[in-house]
């Protein structure tokens, strides 16, 4: 296994750890789904790049696409489960009612 390979494999379980260790807060669980997407990006975009094929090129740019996608829909969630609940502690939202 390569350093980058190691390097990028790491971070990926460093933030799916403090997602499964750290669901105090949506925005906690909000970051760390933005740093597991972060980290798929840059590794498919350096694969793409190491296989040099054009096939391979749009793949970063739609992964792109969806963690901007969302990105917005957590943002949204965030925004509007503060604004009902007053604040955004995961404890204290009950999911199962209307």
């Amino acid at each position: 296994m390569t350093p980058m390979h190691f390097t990028f494999t790491s971070a990926f379980i460093l933030s799916l750890l403090g997602l499964t260790i750290h669901r105090t807060s949506l925005l906690s669980a909000l970051l760390c789904l933005e740093g597991m997407m972060l980290t798929l990006y840059i590794a498919l975009t350096l694969w793409s790049v190491e296989n040099s094929s054009s096939a391979y090129l749009m793949s970063p740019l739609i992964l792109l696409a969806f963690s901007a996608c969302e990105a917005c829909t957590g943002l949204s969630l965030l925004i509007a489960t503060t604004r009902t609940h007053g604040n955004n502690h995961l404890q204290n939202l009950n999911l199962l009612q209307c």
